[in-house]
């Protein structure tokens, strides 16, 4: 007799499935692309207002960063999410979207990439005889508050703002990745518009960068004070980018139950972090036996294989 049709489809569709699980990125590849896709932000959000004319409107600068956000998720985003920021990276991992140690890896990389753009920005500085002191002109696009901010904005304004546009870009994020969004393709423009916009806002309150790894890198090659004042630029954001995980997180837990919400954070298109996603929002079942959920699977292709034969007069 011969094999239905049904039965081979089930068959074939096992080996498509493992397939596609174990083409997923490995954890060395997803940091090289935040690496990289942070180096080309901080290249783009840094260069732009250090190589223009002072007198230029600052437009272009917020433009060039959220342009920058936009095409590196767009080349990125599909082997680690796209994050290229610890705030989001925060995020992730306070929705439950990602591991805490993918989550610290993730930083690390970030952070590692951001240096290398600022180190290559400061060395073309050095090579340009009108810059007296390339740490001076790295003064420039270094975030700050008080003395160094531009119109001489309290520390309390610029903690409240990079606290709030934290909150709101990675409220973006998650919004726009999430598995029921229809717009989901249009997330890397929509991060990249937001991105723009706040920080066309924070420019002249502090050169407020809603990124801890492009604070961290400009500060490093800048005058003493911008060290002394990098706190307010690791802690203000990823503040707000807690804040905006955990009402992320509450939506989802009153949308569907905890095993519906691990696997729906398990599909999100976001990038592949998001595969991680399942077992850092079901932790009862990360530390379980493997065999446990393959076991069902086989005993029930065991059971039609038994029937088949049965249908083939192979059993009587």
């Amino acid at each position: 007799m011969t094999t239905p049709v049904p039965v081979h489809h089930d068959s074939a569709s096992g080996p498509a499935a493992g397939n596609s699980a174990d083409a997923r990125p490995g954890l060395v590849a997803r940091l090289s692309a935040e690496a990289f896709g942070s180096l080309f932000i901080v290249v783009a959000g840094l260069g732009v207002p250090l190589f223009s004319i002072p007198q230029s409107s600052p437009l272009p600068a917020a433009l060039a960063a959220g342009l920058a956000v936009t095409a590196a998720m767009l080349a990125f985003g599909y082997v680690s999410g796209g994050h290229f920021n610890p705030a989001v990276t925060v995020g992730h991992a306070v929705a439950g979207r990602i591991r805490p140690v993918d989550a610290a890896a993730y930083i690390a990389a970030q952070l590692v990439g951001a240096m290398l753009g600022a180190l290559a920005l400061f060395g073309i500085l050095r090579t340009l005889p009108g810059i007296q002191d390339s740490r001076t002109a790295f003064d420039t696009v270094t975030a700050g508050f008080g003395e160094h901010s531009i119109i001489q904005a309290p520390m309390a304004a610029v903690l409240l703002l990079e606290v709030l546009g934290a909150a709101i870009l990675v409220a973006v994020f998650l919004g726009t990745t999430a598995r029921n969004n229809l717009n989901k393709p249009a997330a890397a423009v929509a991060v990249g518009l937001a991105f723009a916009v706040l920080l066309q806002l924070g420019l002249s309150v502090g050169n407020a960068p809603f990124n801890p790894a492009r604070a961290t890198a400009s500060a490093v090659f800048s005058s003493s004070w911008s060290l002394e004042q990098l706190w307010l630029f690791w802690v203000a954001p990823l503040v707000g980018a807690g804040i905006a995980g955990l009402v992320f997180r509450g939506f989802a837990a009153g949308d569907a139950p905890a095993a519906a919400v691990a696997d729906s954070d398990a599909l999100d298109a976001a990038g592949p972090d998001d595969a991680d996603a399942a077992d850092a929002e079901a932790r009862d079942l990360e530390f379980s036996d493997a065999e446990g959920p393959v076991a069902a699977p086989a005993q029930s292709r065991g059971r039609r294989d038994e029937a088949q034969e049965f249908f083939d007069g192979k059993r009587g």
